[in-house]
């Protein structure tokens, strides 16, 4: 690598390391999106002279490079993505989410099973540490498609219960040690290229098999590993090709991803291990019946209105049903109106609320919901007790009480924000039905609870004109 290409590269890493610290803030996380996009841009306009001369000698790659070929697969690559920009709508953006990281990581398995067929074919020794960087990435990678395939899924409503059989532990476990007698066959014994491609099956059948069990409720969770497997792949495969920028932009996926999938762990108060083997988010018949008995007491968008208007302080915790019923920017009319009034307002995010991580402040921030309203879970459990109304929009699990009232329940022990210490409770939402952690929750039962029942769009458009009115 010239000393040139070494210097973009370098710049490129600084890049992709500005972005991700600029995504830390709602501020500064457009910018920090296009800082990085710019330097993966540069990244593969830079890559591309160096096709010809990848790992040579002894293995001539740019005989039959077509130029051609390479730029229609970046311009369709483009076109697609901005299509999916423009197009995917918020509420489904974590299944995009799950399908580009999907692909991502097929990509990653297909470079290295591919540079390690090119060798095989090629009759050339393949050393341990070489072969090693190229499996890396076909299993991880391998396991990042078809896991996220599944998590798109489970995001889109296909597969809307976990999915889970007697011995399943066992069977996932088999296929594991399979995978691990493929890789000391491998490195081990003997080069094959048919051993090559059975790996790269089982571990998508092992990725299927590992993400099927895990409930909705756990999906943000799901997508940020699978998002740092990816990464990982990335990482080896520029190893495998002598690529620096693969190796950085990877490594900072990988870690990232590691780091947030731990960080939401904590603030659901569960181990990685059990989100992954514990079957979360099977919806109890007993609980679903048990819930048919209990009053819940209704209140109308007029008495809402009169309510909010002559509170001082409200704190307003959004939910995924926020985001399906697209009410962002009705919440915003509404939070202006109160202003107006001299209300205070706050937004309670929880970690894991909505689809995937900071799904709640995407949608108010498009909604221009200023930023210094967003609070975090522990800014705002501490003064629950003095505020006067806590309106909640379209979230469940993460304000069920039942996470420090019930030692018995699934939840209990995780992180909520507590609603139901509040003066006066209003949740909106559709009907009684329980969130995606299948459990009902005792905040729709409280005294101080009232329950508006619509779409929260249309409801909230009601509740603004009674406020108009008044």
């Amino acid at each position: 690598m010239s000393t040139g290409l070494g210097l973009i590269f370098i710049g490129v890493a600084i890049s992709f390391i500005l972005g991700i610290k600029f995504l830390s803030s709602p501020r500064t996380a457009r910018v920090g999106n296009l800082l990085a996009a710019a330097g993966m841009l540069v990244a593969i306009l830079a890559t591309i002279p160096m096709l010809r001369g990848i790992n040579t000698p002894p293995i001539p790659h740019g005989q039959n490079l077509n130029y051609w070929l390479i730029g229609i697969g970046i311009l369709l690559g483009l076109i697609g993505g901005a299509i999916g920009a423009y197009t995917v709508k918020m509420t489904a953006m974590p299944q995009m989410v799950a399908m580009f990281n999907g692909l991502g990581g097929g990509a990653a398995a297909l470079v290295g099973i591919l540079e390690y067929l090119t060798r095989y074919h090629a009759g050339l020794k393949i050393t341990v540490p070489l072969a090693a960087a190229a499996f890396f990435p076909v299993t991880i990678g391998s396991i990042s498609l078809s896991g996220s395939m599944i998590a798109f899924g489970k995001l889109q409503g296909y597969l809307e219960r976990p999915v889970t059989y007697k011995g399943q532990h066992v069977v996932n476990g088999l296929i594991l040690a399979v995978i691990v007698a493929l890789w000391v066959y491998l490195l081990g014994f003997k080069d094959s290229a048919a051993m090559a491609w059975v790996l790269l099956a089982v571990a998508l059948v092992f990725g299927v098999l590992m993400v099927l069990p895990i409930g909705g409720a756990d999906m943000p969770v799901v997508i940020s590993l699978l998002n740092s497997f990816t990464g990982l792949a990335v990482a080896a495969d520029g190893f495998v090709i002598n690529n620096i920028s693969m190796v950085v932009a990877g490594t900072l996926v990988g870690s990232s991803g590691t780091l947030l999938t731990l960080l939401m762990c904590k603030a659901m108060n569960r181990p990685i291990t059990n989100v992954l083997f514990g079957a979360f988010g099977k919806v109890s018949e007993k609980a679903a019946a048990e819930a048919g008995t209990k009053t819940v007491r209704p209140i109308q968008p007029d008495e809402t209105a009169l309510i909010l208007a002559n509170a001082k302080q409200v704190v307003i915790v959004p939910g995924y049903g926020m985001a399906v019923a697209q009410a962002q920017h009705e919440v915003r009319e509404l939070v202006e109106n109160l202003i107006a009034r001299g209300v205070e307002i706050q937004f309670a995010i929880h970690p894991v609320a909505g689809r995937m991580p900071g799904h709640m402040n995407v949608l108010l921030a498009e909604a221009n919901v200023p930023y210094d309203f967003l609070k975090e879970m522990d800014e705002v459990n501490p003064n629950m007790d003095m505020v006067d109304v806590c309106l909640v929009i379209g979230a469940n699990d993460v304000v069920n009480p039942a996470a420090k009232e019930d030692p018995s329940s699934p939840i209990y022990g995780m992180p909520i924000i507590e609603a139901y210490r509040a003066r006066t409770v209003i949740v909106m939402k559709r009907s009684m039905a329980t969130g995606f952690a299948g459990i009902d929750n005792s905040l729709f039962y409280k005294d101080n609870t009232r329950m508006l029942f619509g779409d929260a769009k249309a409801t909230l458009k009601e509740v603004i004109a009674q406020l108009k009115s008044l």
